[in-house]
Formats: C-alpha cells, structure tokens, sequence
C-alpha cells in the first residue's frame, strides 16, 4: 500500500475483500472451495448460487411477516424449496451460516452466536476440510474436501417440496423415511399438518397424511401411471420423464424419484398446508404451469366410507353405497354424514356356508363390474392371469374384489373396500364380488365380468334399422332435390350470354358494365393483386360499398363448370369469420366473383376482437364431375399447405384439407411460417421441427413465448398433438375435420400418437440448378392486398 493514500487504500482494501468474499461465495463452481473453522460462510441479505444460477442459498421473510429463515430458492425468493430452521425463525438481520469448529456440520447462528439450527451430523471422525456447495440440482451438500464424499445433504431432508432427483423413500425394516411435511401457513415454514411420502410398498403410493390419518392417495403405480389420478399429470406430464421406483435391500427399501427431459424444464411438488399436493412447472427459468393435483371432494380419503363410491356431481350427493349394499346406519347417510359407509345386502356363499346355511348347486359368487374406478385402499398385487386373478378370488373367502392392471396385473382386495371414487376415464375396471341373490336383482350389463350382450344386440338392430330408413329418406328427399339444382346449373353453364333471370342460393347477380364502372373500367390503378385463376381489382359499388373483384383470366384454364362449383360453395357458406361473396357476374367469356373488401392491414388490426376473415378459397380442391375424387389434372395451391398425395401424386379427399388445417394449426401455435425454415441450418420445416420436438419430448418449446401463458398450456399441448395427427404423412392415418372439431372441443380426450409428418426431409439444391427450378413461389402485391402465386414444376 506504499505510497497510497488513504483513500486508494481503503479502495483496494474493499477490493481485495469483495474478490475474496466472491471467491468464497461462488460456490457450485468447477473449482474447490473449503470453508475453514468457523468461517462465516453467508450473512444475512448475502447469497450463494449454484454454478447456472438457477437457485440461491440465503436468508428470506414468507409473506406477511418479518421473521428470517435461511432457504434454498428457485430463480426467485417466492419460489422456496428447502428451508433450515423452520421451527427456530431469526427476528432481526444478525443471522450467519457458518460450518462448525470441528468441521463436521453447517449451523445458523444468531446475533448472540446462539446455534439456533444444525446440519446434525454425528458419528464423523472430525479430522478433514469441508466444502459446501449448492449443486445445479438445487441440493446444498457439506462434503469432504479430499474425497468429494458427502457427508450430509439437504435432499435427504426435504421440507415441503420435492424437487427432481430427490429420492422419496421408505425402508420397512429400520422404519427410516425421506418424506416432506406441509408449512403451517404461507407465513410460517414450521411443520404443519400435512405429511407426503410413500405407502403401500407392495404396490406402491403416494399418501398424503392429516397427522396421522390419511387425507389423499395417488393410487398404485403400474410403471407408467398412477391409478388413482383423473390425469397423467405426474407420469405423462410434458415436463417430466417420469417416476422411477427402485427396491433395494431384498425388496425391504423402497424408493421413488422423478426427473425432467434437460436443463430448460424444472418442476416442484409441493404438500400445502391445506393438504394439497402442488404441482408448478418452469420452462427456461418462466412459470408455465401451476396445478392442484386434487380436483374435488371425492380426493378427499374414504369420504364415502367402507364401500361407499365416489362420483363429483354439483347436483347431488356425491357418496352412493356400491351395488349389492346398503347404508349402514340410513339416518346417518340421509344426513350426508356417510363415514361409517355401507354393508352388503346378501351375504356371500362362504358366509353362508360358515353359518351352517349350504349354498344350494349353482348359486355361486360372482362380480359386477364397476368401469374407470379408482383402486381401493389396501390392495394384494401379483403377477397372475386376469382369468387366474378371477380365480383366486373366487376360491378365497376373503376376497371381495379384483381387478387387473397391463402393468402390474392381479390385483386383490379383501375386507372393506376403502377410497372408491368413479372416473370418466382413467383407473381401472374394478370386479366387486357379489351374492347369487345379489346378481339377479342387481340391473347391469356386466355379470360375472362378462357382457349381457342380448340387450345390447337387440338395441343395436333397433337402432340400426331406423337410421337406415332415415339416411334412406333423406338421400331420396335429397336427391329429389339436387336433380332440380342440378338442371338449374346445366342451365347456367351453357349460358354465353344473359343471366339476369338466373339466381344461386338467392346470390346476386351483377352486371358486366356495373362491375366494369365500379373498377374504373379494370383500371391497372385498381389492380390490387394477381392470383392463379386472374387479377383481382378493387371497385366501388354507386352506394359507396367497397368491393373486391376476383376477375378469371380467359387464359387460365378453368373452366365454366369449376367457377360455378366455387360460387355454388362458397354462396352456402356464411360465418362472421368469412370474408362475404355479395355477388357474382357471368357475360359471355368473362367470369368475376364479388366479395366485401378487406383491406391487407396487419393481422393484429383483424384481430383485436379474435375475429379473422378467410377469403380466397380457391380452386384446386374445388373440382367438376370430369375430375373425379381421388385424381385431378391440375396440381395448384400454396407451397407448404398442399398434402403430399396431392402435390406429390394429383390424388386428393378430404383429409387433403385437414393436412393443410394441420399446417395452419402449428403456424398458429409456434408464431412461424411452414416455409419460414427453408434455409434452417437444422429445421427441416416447420413440421419438421415439431416432430423434432415431439420425439425429443420438448414439443412445448415449439410455443410462441406471446401466448404461452401457464393458464392455457394444457390446450396448446392438446392443439399441437392435433396438428401433429392432421399432418400425418399417410393420408388414411389423419382424423377427419368431424373428428378435430371433437378433440378441439374436448369431446374426445385420448389421441393417438401421431406419426411421421410430411415433407420433413430437407430440401437439396442440384449443383448448376437452383431450387427455383424445382418450384417457385412469390408474392405480388400492389395497394392493400397480398396473393400468394405458385407454380407447380
């Protein structure tokens, strides 16, 4: 510091110090950081980051009060993961985090040094340095400098929330448990109520426990799902690989973690202090989803209690006793007070037997079937046949239920059927034992596991056969009527000249001067656009209305017949979201359409109320009676929207049309051109890159960052998934229009997994010819409206 002043000096001091402090603080890094005796390690408003700064160990108030806790956060202190000394909260800003004299724990400290939370290691041999380091997995271990060998970690002692690469575990033997306990409110991390962890380890669970009583169950895992959820959420989920569950030790510990595609996704499973289990997802560092993994009453544990069942309805009692039982005590289930349950009706012939009361020959046992059922509590699993699982539970006097799952097969309960709650979907088929007697009266379908199919059979002829002598009517009634149209456009095409007295569907029809004046006689100033059949001018009508006049080149090649399938089309067609057809004008050679006037402003501009305007329908997929249905002569539309037996082979149908809605649909979602990938150095096409990401499972990365909103990415996924199926490259394989409609509407919930799109190989440039040759597209555009040429090779 010689020949400095004071005040360089100081300055070189702080310097040396903060380099120092970052040396100290920037643990997480490749390099080795030890933490000498009673070293301060972190004070309070200081942070330690892991070495992608995703998370931070430092000190942080909750909501609504002062009080300081030392915690591992995710990206933001709002985000909490783990948390030391829930139960001993700091009330000032003295707080430190150092690691202990004899280097074996990490310890809180308060202002008066008082150990106010210890790591609370023991049974180590102090004699080594200690490195403590928040890894990139959001785990803060303390481990031995020279070895690398942890020796505590804050992933085996979870607080609330489970975060992947944490193990969840249980061991039967020694009864040691890694589980997460609730906060007791949002402002308090001390231990609440609520305690998550794993049950059941024949089969499996996650529990969810109100002290010691149990409040919520998952159901068994079967290696790709948990039974008991309405939804894949915790198996199938965009941001998850999955569970894994591993026996060890002879079968006696049983573990379960979960991990996540790459880097880009973070998720967090957190037991609220309601009791809830909290699913929250992260793309890229941003929160795209937050999801209560209970929907409604019916997760609530037992609520119906023994053999009760379950069904969420707004509109009445959600508990019903199963069939073949009855309340146990009427008044109370009147009452809607339903926990002491149900009993059977008959008893069950070993019962009978037992009761010196001998079944008569052939009255045996038998099952109903109950459909889409959570699996009750307590279940039996072995690796048995569905016919041998009906067995033993006959031949066992206990059984009172099977099922059977293709993951994990037989499935057996005995006693009491507890927490039976009815799906729509998912779950299994529950087969519930019951009496001879029982079997008779009860009114069901399903008898012994096995369909009743006479009723069935006898509807279905009922049924079948006035729906054919409806169609039957109807095609009659139809076709009476198309032969009238039908002479009427005979009429119309072999016009030459006047057509006053002729009307399509009531559509106007102008005249050839009226449509000449309003264009300023097709002025070139008027011209607004060239497109494959002709030009399109702008006009304006004596009433001032704006018009837009799509006038067929005489050159073009399309014919009479193929105009008027167009207008025939397009006049039946009137949406708010179609740009209206007011007329149309035939004289001699000259052929025009009449539509409103739209000017080309940015798509925003149409969209400030979500109303679009769809013109321009075209011709190529608008065909006459000489071009039949599977063929064309003429291969025309846009580059990127036509299907591939289409561009490809002239062969069309109307999956032709779901493909290119397909095209649309992923334009849509990713906020990209199907043709804006040309010359991507690693995309091979729009939809090449979704199949990309689809097999890659990162297909939420294909989302428009303006419109990924958390609230909405279960319908994004469900839309791309929708894209996916209509871009398939084999025709046959793609939904019909009917069928997108239902999965847009969530009429139909379970898709296929789509196959391989069209027109995902990579475009290649012949040396000496450019890709113009192969096909060439481009943009005219003059005033206010764009039309899109093609020409086919």
């Amino acid at each position: 510091m010689l020949g400095l002043n004071n005040v360089q000096g100081n300055m070189l001091h702080i310097l040396f110090t903060l380099s120092t402090l970052c040396t100290i603080l920037n643990i997480g890094t490749a390099s080795v950081n030890t933490i000498t005796k009673s070293q301060i390690l972190i004070k309070d408003s200081e942070t330690i980051s892991s070495a992608d700064g995703a998370f931070k160990l430092g000190f942080f108030s909750p909501i609504n009060t002062t009080n300081r806790y030392v915690g591992i956060w995710y990206v933001t202190e709002s985000n909490v993961v783990w948390v030391a000394n829930r139960e001993t909260p700091l009330h000032d800003f003295s707080g430190v985090v150092i690691v202990s004299d004899d280097n074996t724990n990490l310890l809180v400290l308060n202002g008066q040094k008082h150990i106010i939370w210890s790591s609370n290691v023991s049974n180590i041999v102090p004699n080594f340095n200690v490195t403590v380091q928040l890894q990139n997995t959001g785990n803060l271990v303390l481990q031995e400098d020279t070895t690398d060998r942890i020796i505590w970690s804050s992933f085996n002692h979870p607080t609330d929330t489970f975060i992947p690469n944490i193990i969840i575990s249980t061991n039967q033997i020694t009864g040691e448990r890694v589980e997460a306990t609730s906060w007791k409110s949002p402002s308090d991390p001390a231990i609440g109520n609520f305690t998550g962890g794993l049950e059941r380890l024949s089969a499996p669970e996650i529990f969810i426990w109100n002290q010691k009583q149990p409040h919520w169950r998952s159901g068994p895992w079967n290696g790709q799902a948990f039974l008991g959820l309405r939804t894949n959420l915790l198996s199938t989920s965009a941001y998850l690989n999955g569970f894994t569950f591993t026996r060890k030790d002879n079968g006696s510990l049983v573990e379960i973690t979960y991990t996540l595609p790459n880097s880009s996704y973070f998720g967090t499973l957190v037991v609220s202090y309601e009791g809830n289990l909290v699913y929250t997802a992260w793309i890229n560092r941003i929160q795209v989803r937050k999801r209560v993994v209970q929907q409604n009453k019916c997760d609530v544990y037992g609520i119906c209690g023994p053999n009760g069942s379950c069904d969420f309805k707004d509109s009445a009692p959600i508990c019903t006793c199963l069939k073949g039982f009855e309340p146990k005590n009427a008044d109370e289930w009147n009452r809607l007070i339903w926990i002491n349950g149900c009993v059977r009706r008959a008893s069950l012939k070993c019962e009978r037997v037992k009761n010196n009361r001998s079944a008569l020959d052939g009255e045996e046992d038998g099952f109903i079937k109950l459909q889409t059922t959570k699996p009750p509590d307590f279940v039996e699993q072995s690796y048995l046949s569905e016919d041998a699982c009906r067995a033993r539970c006959l031949n066992d006097c206990n059984c009172t239920a099977y099922g059977f799952d293709n993951g994990i097969q037989c499935l057996i309960w005995s006693g009491k059927l507890i927490d039976i709650v009815r799906f729509t979907s998912g779950g299994i088929d529950l087969f519930i034992r019951q009496a001879y007697s029982e079997l008779a009266s009860i009114q069901t379908n399903e008898i012994h596991g096995k369909k009743n199919v006479t009723p069935i059979i006898i509807a279905t002829v009922t049924v079948g056969a006035i729906i054919v002598a409806t169609c039957a009517y109807f095609f009659w009634s139809w076709s009476s009527k198309r032969s009238g149209q039908t002479n009427q456009e005979n009429q119309i095409a072999n016009l030459s000249g006047d057509v006053k007295q002729v009307k399509i569907e009531d559509l106007p029809l102008f005249e050839f001067k009226n449509i000449s004046t309003a264009t300023n006689n097709f002025s070139s100033a008027n011209k607004i656009g060239q497109g494959g059949f002709g030009s399109v001018y702008k006009g304006e009508l004596p009433d001032g209305l704006e018009i837009a006049v799509k006038r067929l080149s005489r050159t073009s090649g399309q014919g009479l017949e193929e105009f008027m399938n167009e207008v025939i089309v397009i006049s039946k067609l009137q949406h708010r979201n179609l740009v209206r057809l007011l007329g149309c004008c035939i004289e001699g050679k000259e052929k025009m359409l009449v539509y409103e006037y739209m000017p080309n402003n940015s798509l925003d501009f149409y969209l400030s109320e979500l109303n679009p305007k769809i013109s321009d329908f075209g011709m190529a997929k608008i065909f006459g009676s000489s071009e039949n249905e599977g063929n064309t002569r003429r291969i025309m539309g846009t580059y990127g929207y036509m299907s591939p037996e289409y561009a490809m082979e002239g062969l069309f149908s109307e999956k032709s049309d779901v493909f290119s809605f397909g095209v649309l649909l992923l334009e849509i979602i990713s906020g990209r051109k199907n043709t804006s990938f040309y010359n991507h150095d690693q995309a091979l096409s729009l939809l090449g890159y979704a199949w990309k990401l689809w097999n890659e499972e990162e297909i939420i990365s294909l989302i428009d960052p303006e419109i990924c909103n958390p609230d909405y990415i279960d319908d994004i996924l469900r839309c791309i998934h929708i894209g996916l199926l209509c871009v398939q490259e084999i025709a046959k394989e793609r939904p019909t229009m009917a069928t997108v409609v239902s999965m847009l509407n969530s009429e139909i919930v379970k898709f296929p997994r789509p196959s391989q799109p069209a027109f995902i190989q990579r475009h290649t440039e012949h040396k000496g010819e450019s890709s113009q040759s192969q096909q060439s597209h481009d943009s005219n555009s003059r005033n206010s409206v764009t039309i899109t040429n093609l020409q086919g090779r």
